[in-house]
């Protein structure tokens, strides 16, 4: 058993507990084209006009590919144990096939020598949503030809970096590519598919998924996991009618990522959505390849759901409602603290033995950080939001969750997929005209908080 601290308020977490921020190589990197690298989707859909608010381009943005020594400073200044961060596909194989791009390769090269230097653990995520152009364009997710070039580039990587990497995650956030991408259209590659054609693109995500866990191993990786989002879903109203509707977003937010991988098996109900678990697209095989063993999940949790009965003509089995009684972020996303304690507790009790270890590998909030003439902010909303987050994952540990660390999203101010530089969710204020950063109040406070930790377990 392992010890726990004593302190206050989050004191309650275990002494050993890891805390980490998160980053993702589009959303910082900035150098589209530095080095051989080659046209991701999102840089292919951040061209179109009218699909990025303000028609804000990620490049150069926090410009990390230059900058990454500034980072590391700044990440040493908080003490945090880890940093994830993600590969860009097209940068250390172009084109998304065949050969390694020594270039873009000793980018993050580098980086790692540089992390471990100094002390910080490296957590590596392969696909945070960057598919290459040229893949997308034979076919993309759609295709299961990606699958398999996924694991080729898993196996590309982990030869290049397993030897100091311990933690590694196949993706992040596989839900929200698929359904913002592939579905809705608002993200990259902003297709709007149904049924089995839609239903593709995650069974092909999920096979990406398993068969890259096993290509990491063979490389030496020493702890593979997943990152799934989740979200628990409130019903709109008292009316039964809301039942089913509840049970269809859980099913599709919260399982259709996880039951798979941890169970073996798609959950029910995915019928609803015009999808055939049991058709062709599985083939005989695919459930155990995506099912190898993981050795932990990692949690992203930032807000709750709300679902109420389908009115007429709703093209989905649910119509998605704002919860009452929470304030919101700047995102517009109820702050439920709660949430993510129900979450950690939700996932022990579906998935008991079958539930490896927990990380909250993100979470945080967006506000209308208003900075001084110093690009000093003082985010005082960031603060409370991340307290209350981090007193409820002790919740969930004191009452018998194994959760491993916790990871805030995220560093810096960054590229917020389609909301552009509009929306900031960073501990440091950057300045997007001149790449300026700034450590905000909140960098102090969970500094601070990193600090009080490790003294009261010396």
């Amino acid at each position: 058993m392992r010890a726990t601290v004593t302190a206050n308020g989050p004191g309650r977490l275990p002494a050993d507990f890891d805390w980490g921020v998160a980053t993702s190589a589009y959303q910082i990197e900035g150098a589209s084209d530095a080095d051989g690298r080659t046209p991701s989707v999102w840089d292919t859909f951040a061209a179109e006009p009218g699909r990025i608010a303000g028609g804000d381009l990620a490049d150069p943005g926090c410009d990390h590919y230059h900058r990454w020594r500034d980072d590391l400073d700044l990440l040493a200044g908080l003490g945090v144990h880890s940093y994830r961060f993600s590969i860009s596909w097209s940068r250390v194989i172009p084109g998304g096939r065949g050969t390694g791009n020594p270039r873009g390769l000793a980018f993050y090269d580098r980086l790692v020598d540089a992390l471990l230097a100094a002390g910080i653990d490296p957590v590596i995520a392969l696909f945070h949503w960057d598919l290459p152009q040229d893949l997308q364009d034979a076919g993309g997710w759609t295709a299961r030809d990606t699958a398999y070039a996924f694991a080729d580039y898993a196996l590309e990587i982990g030869t290049a970096l397993a030897d100091r990497v311990s933690r590694w995650a196949t993706m992040n956030e596989p839900f929200e590519h698929f359904a913002l991408g592939h579905v809705i259209g608002l993200h990259a590659p902003g297709q709007t598919l149904t049924g089995d054609e839609a239903f593709s693109v995650a069974h092909h995500l999920l096979l990406g998924h398993g068969l890259a866990a096993q290509a990491l191993r063979t490389t030496g990786a020493r702890q593979v996991g997943l990152i799934n989002s989740y979200a628990p879903v409130r019903p709109a109203s008292t009316d039964p009618a809301d039942g089913p509707a509840v049970s269809a977003l859980d099913a599709i937010q919260n399982r259709l990522f996880t039951d798979p991988v941890l169970l073996g098996g798609y959950p029910a109900g995915l019928e609803a959505f015009g999808m055939d678990p049991h058709g062709a697209l599985v083939r005989p095989g695919d459930l155990q390849e995506i099912a190898t063993p993981l050795d932990y999940l990692g949690v992203n949790y930032y807000t709750v759901l709300g679902a109420g009965a389908p009115q007429d003509g709703d093209p989905l089995p649910f119509r998605l409602t704002d919860p009452p009684g929470y304030e919101h972020t700047a995102s517009g996303w109820p702050v439920a603290p709660v949430g993510m304690r129900d979450t950690l507790q939700m996932l022990r009790e579906r998935y008991q033995q079958a539930l490896p270890p927990l990380y909250v590998t993100e979470t945080g909030a967006a506000y209308d950080d208003k900075p001084d003439a110093e690009d000093f902010c003082d985010d005082t909303e960031r603060i409370a939001f991340l307290s209350a987050h981090v007193a409820a994952v002790a919740d969930a540990v004191e009452a018998g969750v194994d959760v491993r660390g916790l990871m805030v999203w995220s560093l810096l101010d960054n590229f917020e997929w389609a909301e552009g530089f509009a929306k900031r969710f960073g501990l440091v204020q950057v300045n997007f005209e001149t790449a300026k950063r700034t450590p905000k109040a909140s960098y102090q406070w969970y500094r601070d908080l990193i600090k009080q930790q490790s003294e009261a377990t010396s």
